[in-house]
């Protein structure tokens, strides 16, 4: 078999889709000093929320932290798994209220 062709079946794994293979979940925190500020409504009736990722500290911090950012934006939200959870589109204010405390900030998603 030629090394440059691409594999999309093969009986030994099944089906092997070269995409899949090293992808990273998007709920995993990157611990790269980035805070990343996304938007997402999968999963939410179409409901729109500000997802916050990647904040240092632990789940404790990240309470407090969430509790400061929902009280700027005032609204609603959680903390899941290490992840902000934030109701409503609120990226650009919570974007001046993390860059105002000293954190890199990068906007991610449409």
């Amino acid at each position: 078999m030629n090394k440059n062709s691409r594999l999309v079946y093969s009986t030994d794994k099944g089906r092997v889709s070269p995409s899949s293979q090293n992808s990273v979940p998007s709920s995993v925190a990157v611990n790269d000093g980035i805070v990343r500020i996304g938007r997402e409504t999968k999963g939410r009736k179409g409901k729109g929320v500000t997802t916050v990722l990647g904040l240092p500290g632990g789940e404790a911090e990240l309470k407090a932290m969430a509790a400061r950012l929902k009280r700027c934006c005032g609204s609603g939200g959680t903390v899941k798994d290490g992840l902000i959870i934030i109701q409503g589109d609120h990226r650009n204010a919570l974007e001046a209220e993390l860059i105002r405390q000293g954190h890199r900030v990068k906007m991610v998603g449409g």
